[in-house]
């Protein structure tokens, strides 16, 4: 499986799988990643047209470096288990599929069932169940899973909780999650912001999954780029931090000391890996030109 923790996951926005306009508009979008959505984006009567317009479109367009992840209907309705042959098959004549993404995973069993019947693909899942959010930890521990997507909406919605721009509610989902996920390796992105004419929202919301740990931020709308690209890729000031950081500690080894000190604080060796993964993240930011 290719490592994808070495791709930049920012900014990870929703096309409707559909939408033959949406499809071409999205191979010039600045986001990181797309999630080509044949579940919640499209209507019943759409689809199965939807499905063969997405396998043809994943063969044919250049989408250049943007992962690209289809949601597929899940295995408990009419077109789940379809959506996951026809793709296996796309991949196989050529189709350009990074990761097949299943909804509403809540136990292991959820993501075998989908492995079967797509061998070699790397699977993402839907974290949106309550149940989902007990069993994150042995979700994450899947080998097959690559990532993990929050659906805030559906796990809002089963929990029965209200909207908070803390995202209270939220917490203990979002950080069993994210806990599961940093501790197996795992990509995971924050859920989305609906809001999507509200920038100083949205903001807020990205900078917070940013200081949880977050990875990005599953997007609805491309007028939502900007900010959550800005947010989640290192700053300059964070850029020049790590480099002074690790100037001095090579500095101090060099002397023979085990510790440097940087702006009144002490830097050791645990900082000086943090540092160099800002500096990575920049650099494959760099490589993608935005």
């Amino acid at each position: 499986m290719e490592n994808q923790m070495a791709r930049p996951t920012r900014s990870v926005l929703y096309i409707p799988g559909s939408k033959e306009r949406a499809l071409e508009k999205a191979t010039g979008l600045a986001c990181d990643a797309i999630i080509f959505d044949l579940e919640d984006a499209v209507a019943i009567d759409e689809k199965v047209n939807a499905r063969a317009l997405l396998a043809k479109t994943l063969a044919e367009a250049d989408y250049g470096p943007r992962m690209r992840i289809v949601r597929v209907n899940g295995l408990d309705t009419d077109w789940g288990r379809e959506d996951i042959l026809a793709f296996a098959e796309a991949i196989r004549a050529g189709a350009k599929v990074d990761a097949i993404l299943i909804p509403k995973v809540s136990t292991t069993a959820d993501l075998d069932a989908v492995a079967d019947l797509i061998p070699g693909v790397p699977l993402w899942a839907m974290m949106e169940t309550a149940l989902g959010m007990l069993n994150a930890g042995v979700i994450a521990a899947h080998p097959r899973l690559a990532g993990m997507v929050m659906g805030t909406n559906d796990l809002a919605k089963e929990l029965g909780s209200r909207f908070r721009a803390d995202r209270l509610p939220m917490q203990a989902g979002l950080g069993l999650c994210l806990l599961a996920a940093k501790a197996h390796g795992k990509i995971i992105v924050d859920g989305v912001y609906n809001a999507f004419k509200d920038d100083e929202g949205l903001k807020v919301e990205c900078d917070q999954g940013r200081d949880m740990g977050f990875d990005g931020k599953t997007l609805i709308h491309p007028a939502q780029l900007t900010v959550c690209n800005a947010a989640f890729a290192p700053s300059e000031a964070e850029i020049d931090l790590a480099k002074r950081q690790i100037a001095a500690f090579e500095e101090a080894e060099a002397a023979g000391q085990g510790v440097a000190v940087v702006d009144g604080k002490i830097v050791e060796n645990l900082h000086i890996v943090t540092a160099r993964q800002i500096l990575a993240k920049a650099e494959a930011i760099a490589a993608l030109g935005s």
